[in-house]
C-alpha cells in the first residue's frame, strides 16, 4: 500500500500557496475555503472559487438617440458596443431609446455631428415629432422619414427579441452599415438568425410599432432635466 499523503501537503502540491500557513491562520488547509472569514485570515481568498465576491450593482446606462444622427451612430458603434463587449455582463445594464429630439422645424439643430440647417422665419411654429391623428400616432423625425423608419425598426426589433444580448448586436450592425432601414435581413442573418424578420416588419407597419414609438416619446419627454441634444446619455437615472 502506498504511504498516505498528508492533506496539507496534497493541497500545497495541487494549489501552490494554499497550503502555506500565515500568522493569524489557526485552521487546517482543508477548512480555509469554508468561510470568508477563515479565507481572509489564511490569505486564501483568491483561491477559493466558492467564496467569490457578491456582484456589484450594475451601472444603468440609458441612451436616447436617433437612428440616423451621425454622433449617435458613432457613440453606439465605437464606444457603447465596445464597452458592452469588454465588460462583464453583470457590470452594465443598457437601455436604448430610439426617438431623439422632441421638437424639429424652427427649433435648433440638436444632433451632434449634424450639418447646421438653414434658418427658418421666426413665424414658423415648432412641429412636434409625434401627432395623434384620428387615434393613430404619426411621427416626424429630424433626419426625415428614413430616420423614423430606422427608429421604428430598432424599436420593434427590441420588442420581438426581448433579450438585450440578442438585439444589441443587430442594432450595432444596422447603425454601422450603409442603411439602417434596408439592412435588417442581412443583419439578422449574421447576428440573430432565430428572429423572424417578418414579425418585425409587421410590427413596424402596424399599431404595435406606433404604440412602442409613442412610449419612446414619453420616456424622452419625461427626462428631467430635459435633453438638449442627442446622443443623450443617462447614468443611473
Amino acid at each position: 500500500m502506498a504511504p498516505a499523503v498528508p492533506l496539507a501537503l496534497l493541497v500545497a502540491l495541487l494549489a501552490p500557496g494554499l497550503g502555506v500557513a500565515f500568522p493569524g491562520c489557526d485552521y487546517p488547509a482543508h477548512l480555509w475555503c469554508s468561510s470568508r472569514e477563515i479565507a481572509v485570515a489564511c490569505q486564501a481568498e483568491s483561491r477559493c472559487a466558492n467564496l467569490s465576491r457578491p456582484a456589484a450593482t450594475p451601472v444603468e446606462l440609458s441612451l436616447f438617440y436617433e437612428s440616423l444622427c451621425p454622433a449617435c451612430r458613432m457613440f453606439l458603434v465605437q464606444e457603447l458596443f465596445t464597452a458592452w463587449l469588454l465588460l462583464p455582463t453583470e457590470a452594465l445594464s443598457i437601455t436604448l431609446v430610439p426617438y431623439g429630439n422632441a421638437e424639429v422645424g424652427a427649433g435648433p439643430n440638436r444632433c451632434r455631428g449634424c450639418l447646421p440647417r438653414r434658418r427658418r422665419p421666426r413665424s414658423d411654429r415648432l412641429v412636434l415629432q409625434e401627432r395623434n391623428v384620428s387615434g393613430k400616432w404619426h411621427f416626424q423625425c429630424q433626419h426625415g422619414p428614413e430616420e423614423c423608419l430606422g427608429n421604428m425598426i430598432e424599436t420593434c426589433l427590441m420588442h420581438e427579441a426581448q433579450n438585450f444580448s440578442t438585439y444589441f448586436p443587430v442594432i450595432f450592425c444596422l447603425e454601422s452599415g450603409s442603411s439602417v432601414s434596408k439592412n435588417l435581413e442581412a443583419c439578422l442573418q449574421v447576428y440573430a438568425p432565430q428572429l423572424d424578420g417578418g414579425r418585425i416588419a409587421a410590427c413596424v407597419r402596424g399599431d404595435t410599432g406606433a404604440a412602442l414609438m409613442h412610449r419612446n416619446a414619453q420616456l424622452t419627454e419625461a427626462l428631467d432635466p430635459p435633453h438638449q441634444y442627442v446622443p443623450w446619455i443617462l447614468i443611473n437615472g
